[in-house]
């Protein structure tokens, strides 16, 4: 697989630092949203199913699905968040309702009335929120390693075997530091995280490299923690309690949750309540043995299930 370089926009660190856009069956481009631009890659035509990639990865983790949703009759399209990949890298605009914001804005751009939202990980956070904040841009909506915002704040602040397995979001809250960590030894701390999260099927070297590489265009470490670093900081502040209010605010579309059973990072028990959101047929599939990227450790199974449910009309049975 070959690496395309590409110039990049509004770094403050490097004027032009230069962006893996990799090959594949798919096309890159740029849309505009929200004030930013963000790359995208996209296959296939049909309905709109618009993947959102979590920590520590981009829009390449979802390169299975990609070809499998395209194949099935979907337009495929994964994008880079804000601040990761080949998307802008802003000075702000990290918390998760401006990020939730890029999401719809990237379907308007995209000239689709709506969207089949699949986020994994920050990504399932932030499609949680669009779908509570934007129900009509949102068809259906599938989260994969991510509770409810309500429940992963609740498991954080109450659930002790969640915050000490959620500890590295506790650590991105120290200033510098996580950052330089993230990208020292060529962002090994990457590879080890994938590693360590992932069951006895994990990301093969080859795109665990990928996202070493990826990890270490300027600026992208700090604004890949700055999200998490929002979400614990606001806890106690009219911000953060404000959107914890709005994200009462029920899902109103059919919702497929997905979770790996040895997922080490997200515990399967706070996950397994979100369902107390969704105001529409709701569906909870457990991968038993597979870990945190479930979309990665086994594509077929993922894909299959997700194609499935999307292909249902009627996904509550």
């Amino acid at each position: 697989m070959n690496v395309v370089e590409g110039p990049h926009r509004h770094d403050p660190d490097q004027g032009s630092p230069r962006v893996p856009r990799l090959d594949g069956p798919w096309t890159h481009r740029e849309v505009a949203a929200n004030g930013a631009r963000f790359h995208v890659a996209e296959a296939g035509d049909g309905p709109l199913v618009l993947l959102l990639h979590g920590f520590p990865q981009f829009w390449w983790t979802w390169r299975h699905q990609l070809t499998a949703l395209a194949d099935a009759g979907f337009r495929a399209v994964a994008m880079d968040l804000r601040g990761v990949g080949g998307s802008d890298r802003t000075p702000r605009g990290y918390d998760p309702a401006n990020l939730a914001l890029d999401v719809t804005g990237v379907i308007r751009s995209l000239g689709e009335p709506d969207a089949a939202l699949v986020g994994h990980d920050l990504g399932g956070y932030l499609a949680w929120t669009a779908a509570a904040m934007r129900p009509k841009l949102v068809r259906r909506l599938a989260v994969c390693s991510m509770p409810h915002p309500r429940r992963w704040r609740a498991a954080m602040l109450t659930d002790l075997r969640q915050s000490r397995s959620g500890g590295y979001v506790w650590g991105f809250q120290r200033p510098w530091l996580p950052e330089r960590q993230l990208v020292a030894d060529d962002a090994a701390l990457v590879g080890r995280l994938i590693r360590e999260w992932s069951g006895p099927k994990p990301p093969d070297e080859a795109a665990v490299a990928v996202y070493r590489q990826a990890m270490q265009i300027p600026s992208t470490a700090h604004c890949a923690v700055e999200p998490y670093r929002w979400m614990v900081r606001s806890m106690a502040r009219p911000d953060g309690i404000q959107f914890n209010r709005r994200m009462k605010r029920p899902v109103r579309v059919p919702t497929l949750q997905m979770h790996g059973s040895l997922d080490p990072a997200i515990g399967t028990r706070n996950v397994a309540g979100s369902g107390e959101y969704v105001e529409a047929p709701y569906r909870w599939r457990l991968f038993e043995g597979l870990g945190h990227f479930p979309h990665e450790e086994d594509p077929v199974a993922f894909s299959t299930e997700l194609i499935n449910w999307l292909q249902d009309p009627e996904p509550d049975r």
